[in-house]
């Protein structure tokens, strides 16, 4: 960055916007032509030849013009990129929609990936709040047929969880009303490791459900994300990038695959432990391939050491980058008020 010229820092940022617009391959005197520019066509095409020399433009046919690298939209976002505020009157209308299903979880995620991909017009991604340790709030244990019981779980920050048990011999609902019960007085508000170590006299039926009470509370606490909602999809077949099969199906690939979008989470914005901040993966960063054509601006929303959750855009390289991070980073905010005004106690 410091080898560049302010003139020559000023083009660059020019040939991405248009870039960014056109999708096309941008010439000197385009760029002079369409920005009104006070400084001749040779003028640009030579400082355009110095940033194709230092890796941050790149000539896809003799005859074409530049169009920007990996390394030059990596170097506009870190340095160059302005954000774009979203207008007072998108901000109160979003905010408006969300209070209106404040108390609705699954809904407001639904309406963060879909708000999301309408704004960036791109494809989103959001993962449901989930705790970053397990705590017992309540459970309900409900008599179904013959031997079976429905075990309904719901821990701290939200998250419900369901399993039907099989028991050795069928019990009455009194008798397992009177087991969740003592749960919920015992141990509302610890976690796996307190509810180990309590000597509390259990009978041979509570001893049981304690026991997968834990197992679940375990699985719950090693899922490094809970359930994702997606949209937008279409917003990304449209990208002429992408316009091959085979390159939207690479594109997608990580939307549509669990492990693969859990290891690019864990290894990003769910390795830090700042809220609101935005990060944005350029061409997978040379770690992962399917990632290659694309870029991805994430961000975690929540609250730290209860109930936390990601949310994204995936979109082709050439991103609108100001305005997709200025919409990740409202939502996050706006998603963690969500949390903490809803669903931690």
């Amino acid at each position: 960055m410091n080898d560049l010229t302010e003139r020559q820092r000023f083009l660059l940022s020019l040939v991405i916007h248009e870039y960014v617009r056109s999708a096309m391959p941008v010439g000197s005197k385009h760029v002079v032509d369409e920005f009104n520019l006070d400084m001749s066509s040779a003028t640009v095409r030579n400082d355009m030849a110095v940033l194709t020399d230092m890796g941050y433009l790149r000539q896809p046919h003799l005859s074409a013009g530049r169009v920007p690298t990996e390394d030059g939209y990596r170097l506009f976002v870190s340095n160059i990129v302005q954000e774009t505020d979203l207008p007072d009157s998108t901000r109160r209308t979003i905010s408006h929609q969300f209070y209106q299903m404040r108390q609705d979880v699954e809904g407001w995620t639904r309406l963060a990936a879909s708000v999301l991909a309408h704004q960036s017009r791109a494809a989103s991604l959001v993962t449901a709040p989930h705790p970053e340790e397990s705590r017992f709030k309540h459970i309900e244990l409900i008599a179904a047929r013959g031997r079976q019981v429905l075990m309904v779980l719901v821990l701290m920050g939200g998250e419900i969880l369901q399993r039907f048990i099989t028991l050795d011999e069928p019990v009455t609902q009194e008798q397992l009303s009177s087991a969740a019960d003592h749960f919920n007085n015992l141990y509302t508000g610890r976690n796996i490791e307190e509810m180990s170590s309590d000597h509390t006299p259990l009978n041979t039926l509570e001893q049981d459900f304690r026991k997968s009470v834990l197992d679940e509370m375990e699985s719950a606490e090693s899922m490094i994300s809970g359930d994702v909602v997606l949209d937008g999809l279409t917003n990304v077949l449209a990208e002429p990038e992408f316009s091959a099969p085979g390159e939207a199906r690479r594109a997608l690939r990580v939307l549509e695959e669990k492990p693969l979008l859990n290891e690019i989470l864990s290894k990003t914005v769910l390795h830090s432990h700042s809220q609101g901040g935005v990060q944005v993966l350029i061409g997978g960063e040379g770690i992962y391939d399917a990632l290659s054509q694309v870029s991805i601006v994430l961000a975690r929303y929540g609250t730290p050491g209860l109930a936390t959750g990601t949310l994204g855009v995936l979109g082709p390289m050439r991103m609108p980058y100001g305005r997709t991070i200025s919409i990740v980073r409202f939502l996050s905010s706006l998603l963690s008020d969500m949390v903490n005004d809803t669903i931690v106690e």
